[in-house]
C-alpha cells in the first residue's frame, strides 16, 4: 500500500491563475519529489482601481511517500 501526503500552499502569479498553480508545484517541486496532483482549495484575485493586478490560490498539493523496505 502506498502513502500519500498533501502539503497545502499558498502561490499567486501577476499572469494568471493557471500561472499561479504552476508557481505553487514549481516551489514544492524543489524539496518534494513525486509529485502526483494539485487540488485548488481557493482562488482569489488582487484588484486596484477596476483591474486585477494578481491572481492567487490555496493549492493542496500530493505527492507518493517513497517506502524504504526492511530486510
Amino acid at each position: 500500500m502506498g502513502i500519500v501526503k498533501v502539503l497545502e500552499v499558498i502561490a499567486s502569479s501577476e499572469n494568471s491563475i493557471e500561472d499561479a498553480i504552476q508557481n505553487a508545484v514549481d516551489e514544492v517541486s524543489k524539496t518534494v519529489h513525486n509529485i502526483d496532483s494539485v487540488y485548488v482549495k481557493d482562488i482569489k484575485a488582487h484588484v486596484k482601481e477596476g483591474k486585477v493586478t494578481s491572481y492567487g490560490c490555496v493549492c493542496k498539493v500530493s505527492f507518493r511517500v517513497e517506502q524504504t523496505k526492511n530486510v
